[in-house]
């Protein structure tokens, strides 16, 4: 499978767990956990869908410049960064381990690297190869 084709992949499950996760959250948590995380699991799922859409601009993008190694790293930069940070928020919700909240910040740290990386790709796409 080609790389784009991973990362639109990628980008499509990550759509479909936001909308599960999040009606999840929204219907199946309620009233079960407290309201703070709840609110963190709301975040979480929010992060998740937006970082899916990059992940999946990632992919399209790498069908016009398939050997860009920035839009490569921007988009694993954009996987492991949402596994971080929302999956530190989601197994936190789900445990009460707030211990966890240490992992957070760095999943939104790379996160930030991965959006650097997209801007330096994309201002590259009409220019010589990245």
């Amino acid at each position: 499978m080609p790389p784009a084709s991973i990362w639109m992949t990628l980008g499509a499950v990550g759509g479909l767990l936001t909308v599960a996760l999040g009606a999840f959250g929204a219907h199946g948590l309620k009233g079960r956990v407290d309201p703070a995380l709840l609110a963190n699991w709301q975040t979480a799922a929010n992060y998740l869908g937006l970082h899916a859409l990059a992940i999946l601009a990632c992919g399209l993008a790498l069908l016009h410049r398939p050997e860009s190694s920035l839009l490569h790293w921007s988009a694993l930069a954009f996987a492991v960064g949402v596994c971080l940070f929302s999956g530190s928020l989601f197994v936190m919700t789900l445990t009460g381990l707030r211990q966890l909240g240490m992992i957070t910040p760095i999943g939104g740290v790379i996160l930030v690297l991965a959006w650097a990386l997209l801007a330096v790709g994309a201002a590259r796409l009409a220019g010589p190869s990245a």
